[in-house]
């Protein structure tokens, strides 16, 4: 009896390993919307009956925290994000792994200059994208805006409380946007630029998508996003629209497998699956809307009227994304944005729109010196904490890179952190409410 029972569990087991069993299901880490995520679950399943998708949906520095805190065996299958920087800060801790057979051949190896996929092969392009504004025309139309058409244009006075933006810390793909107006502009120009332009902002969202919600509905006028959350708004049937600045940065948003995962061998038909000219069809519904990585010729599905051409977006971008770059100094830029933008928001708007008011009432008269204290009241706002020699100095960037293990708070290094960031958001403090006095008087002094 007891062999009879051996040789039928035997047969069972030998029998299912022929149906292609599977070793559960695959556990998806994202930090894209359901949109996105429910669509290509669905469609996956339907392909493969017998597999099943977990998804779990974290903002991207929650995302990597998760996979390095688990251990092999218990990590979760597949990371797919926008962030390339994310993907870098994997490879160097060795926790993907090569997975060369998921490639789709039809896709180009680069979009302009960037890589479609790790020169060392350890995640690979899924889609593109690109950084931008979105607005609402019926806002703007309301209070009378132009539509931006440049960064630079978010700075102006008659902008003050219609726009929106994220926390870089928050999100992954508004710290690419920030860094790709820091790359584009340089450190110190770049820095003043988003700051004068927070300083305007109406919100500092938690999440990414609260501000394309925000557009959507009409409680922003405009937001700083990455071109997906525009252009699934107006193809949605929201009254918006999407633009590239020319200071924008065409990357690829990427998908990898995680090293140590527990089902490797179906999340490696996952990551096929949206490789695939079906996957990339996928990105073509409008509720989701974005850049597939093969040229559209390739495609089967209807590219919906006036949908940008990401390749050719990509010839014309000023910046050519460094993302080792962004990676080295992840950190210090997250940081940077909370402490002097994130957490002293208010503090800057109030500067802000005294700079502004001050400005708009000396508009065509002469006081040398209102004009002097709006100069001085500029500085003391605009001017970041770091400066672009500040942050070349290796030590400066090491105390970051040896600080962000949250099981390491009690250390010096630590310790030395958490002073350099309370310095700067003291500093950020002052420097608001010395502007805000500046500015007020620049405009007591104009007759």
């Amino acid at each position: 009896m007891k062999f009879r029972l051996q040789r039928t569990l035997l047969a069972s087991l030998l029998s299912m390993a022929a149906l292609g069993a599977h070793a559960g299901p695959i556990t998806v880490i994202t930090s894209f919307p359901k949109e996105i995520t429910d669509t290509y679950k669905k469609a996956f399943e339907k392909k493969y009956p017998d597999i099943k998708v977990e998804i779990l949906n974290k903002n991207t520095t929650a995302s990597l925290a998760f996979i390095k805190e688990n251990s092999p065996g218990q990590r979760p299958d597949v990371f797919w994000a926008s962030a390339p920087d994310a993907f870098e800060v994997l490879s160097r801790e060795k926790l993907l792994e090569k997975a060369p057979e998921v490639i789709n051949p039809a896709a180009p190896d680069k979009i302009g200059n960037y890589p479609m996929n790790d020169p060392d092969g350890l995640y690979y392009g899924q889609a593109l994208s690109g950084y931008g504004m979105m607005w609402n025309t019926r806002y703007l139309k309301a209070h009378k805006l132009a539509a931006p058409k440049e960064w630079s244009d978010l700075t102006k006075g008659e902008y003050f409380g219609h726009v929106a933006i994220s926390a870089p810390s928050r999100s992954g793909t508004t710290h690419l946007t920030v860094e790709t107006i820091l790359q584009g502009e340089g450190w110190d120009k770049g820095w003043a630029q988003l700051i004068e332009i927070a300083g305007n902002c109406a919100a500092v969202t938690e999440r990414s998508f609260g501000v394309p919600d925000g557009v959507n509905s009409g409680q922003f006028g405009i937001g700083l996003v990455i071109d997906f959350f525009g252009l699934a708004g107006k193809y949605s049937g929201f009254p918006v629209e999407f633009a590239y600045p020319a200071v924008t940065a065409v990357v690829p948003a990427n998908i990898g497998l995680v090293a140590g995962a527990k089902n490797p061998a179906d999340a490696r038909k996952f990551m096929a699956f949206a490789l695939s000219n079906e996957g990339q069809e996928l990105l073509l519904d409008p509720k989701i809307s974005r850049m597939p990585i093969v040229p559209y010729d390739k495609l089967q599905g209807k590219i919906p009227a006036g949908y940008p051409n990401i390749f050719e977006i990509a010839k014309k971008s000023k910046v050519q994304f460094d993302s080792q770059l962004a990676q080295a100094r992840y950190h210090v830029v997250t940081s940077m944005f909370d402490q002097t933008i994130t957490f002293r928001h208010k503090d800057l708007q109030a500067a802000t729109k005294a700079i502004h008011e001050a400005e708009k009432k000396l508009a065509g008269k002469s006081s040398p010196q209102a004009a002097e204290l709006i100069k001085q009241a500029r500085a003391l706002a605009y001017t970041p904490v770091v400066d672009a020699e500040t942050l070349k100095k290796p030590a400066f960037l090491d105390l970051f890179t040896k600080s962000v293990s949250k099981k390491a708070a009690g250390d010096s290094a630590n310790k030395q952190l958490a002073s350099l960031e309370e310095q700067w958001n003291s500093t950020a403090k002052a420097n608001y409410a010395k502007a805000l006095e500046l500015a007020q008087q620049a405009s007591a002094a104009i007759k």
